[in-house]
């Protein structure tokens, strides 16, 4: 049985999970082709990833190719607990999550999905690969694979590369051209700004803007702010992005010179300690801090915590810490990944993109994974092309082909 906070809620989720599907032709094709192929049959499929409904329809799609699916969340507040209670209501996908978890229940729920003893896993930050390093690494041997969503978690990987621990081969779906492209800057971008604007329904024009970190999610999230008529300041600890922000058009300098100018904080870095203590001595009055990261750890809440005499909710997801010298700070969404936490994440069309990588990536694993080591792999660049063509197909949008002649003359050399 599903571990949810209320069943009552499904219909409300199925509204929202029906809403999306309508919207994401990519997973449209490919679920029929799984329907026809199973590529998935007899194997355990185990998801750790924000659990809204285009995450859900996704589940619902590899559930079709004949998997045995089983959910959970990668975030204690990115969890819908009426998505939550669609998705576990037909009893045909196990679910275990819900918004708000303590630590030691988030925990419990990536637990229980590992019970289904998967063979195949996707991991959104790196939870369910820590788990099967660790504690529950007995249950690595029946692993054939897995796909990683995003940067934060292709780290991880990249660190159990550099120690020769990771256990069976795991694709950087982040680091697809079809991924990073356009789920990291289009969609953080816009996600990023609607989580900020739907909870305190302020006006971006005018106001100056700092990001924190000019990656694909940094460039998208400054991109959107200067869209909106902010004034944008970018800071960065590679000099190369650093040029590229300020050959882009915005100012960058250190984050304690602009946490004084700044009105809103924007961190994007997949790093911790991002503001720290130094910057929030110095912010005026009124500043608001976001994080776009993976971990609530960019913005050090005890440094927040420890210069405050009061703290208190002011608005739903936005808290007020008022400090020693009457100053007034508002973190949203408790440092946590503001467009998820509070707001519905990514748009429809842009994450379409993002899961036709993931269940193409996840059928090539099922079908290839005899010839497969431990590793981190790259996804085929086939599977970055068909994603590519399909979407220009259902956009109507038809391209040029090189000539058998053309393509000859670009092979040869000159």
């Amino acid at each position: 049985m599903s571990i949810i906070r209320d069943p009552s809620l499904a219909p409300q989720g199925q509204q929202k999970i029906t809403w999306v599907q309508r919207r994401m032709s990519l997973l449209n094709r490919i679920k029929s082709e799984f329907e026809r192929e199973q590529p998935f049959r007899n194997l355990r499929l185990a998801l750790s990833i924000h659990l809204e409904a285009k995450t859900a329809y996704l589940a619902q799609v590899l559930q079709a190719g004949g998997a045995r699916v089983a959910v959970t969340g990668c975030n204690p507040l990115s969890t819908q607990d009426d998505v939550a209670a669609a998705l576990a209501s037909s009893g045909e996908i196990f679910v275990a999550a819900w918004r708000g978890a303590t630590p030691q229940e988030y925990e419990s729920h990536l637990k229980a999905v590992l019970q289904i003893q998967p063979h195949i896993i996707l991991d959104d930050g790196g939870d369910l690969t820590k788990l099967l390093h660790g504690e529950l690494s007995h249950l690595a041997k029946d692993i054939l694979g897995g796909t990683e969503e995003t940067t934060t978690g292709v780290r991880r990987l990249r660190a159990l590369v550099a120690q020769n621990k990771l256990l069976f081969p795991m694709f950087a779906v982040n680091d697809a051209q079809m991924k990073f492209l356009f789920d990291n800057r289009y969609g953080t971008g816009q996600s990023t700004w609607d989580g900020i604007m739907r909870t305190t329904n302020l006006s971006i024009a005018g106001k100056t803007v700092v990001v924190a970190g000019y990656g694909w999610c940094g460039r998208g999230i400054a991109l959107r702010a200067k869209g909106l008529g902010a004034n944008v300041i970018v800071t960065e600890v590679n000099p190369v992005r650093a040029i590229e922000a300020v050959m882009d058009g915005f100012r960058v300098m250190k984050m304690v010179e602009a946490a004084p100018l700044g009105d809103i904080f924007v961190t994007a870095t997949g790093c911790k300690d991002i503001i720290t203590e130094e910057s929030l001595r110095v912010m005026k009055d009124g500043a608001i801090l976001a994080n776009a990261g993976h971990f609530d750890v960019e913005i050090r809440k005890p440094d927040l915590e420890r210069l405050s005499v009061a703290r208190r909710p002011i608005r739903l997801n936005v808290e007020e810490f008022e400090l020693k010298d009457g100053r007034r700070l508002y973190l949203l969404a408790e440092g946590r990944l503001v467009n998820l936490a509070a707001g519905d994440g990514h748009p429809v069309e842009i994450m379409d993109l993002s899961f036709a990588l993931q269940a193409l990536t996840l059928a090539y694993i099922a079908k290839h994974h005899a010839e497969l080591k431990p590793g981190l792999y790259p996804v085929p660049p086939e599977i970055d092309e068909r994603v590519a063509l399909l979407k220009l197909e259902t956009m109507g949008i038809a391209i040029d082909e090189l000539t058998p002649q053309q393509r000859a003359y670009l092979e040869r050399a000159h």
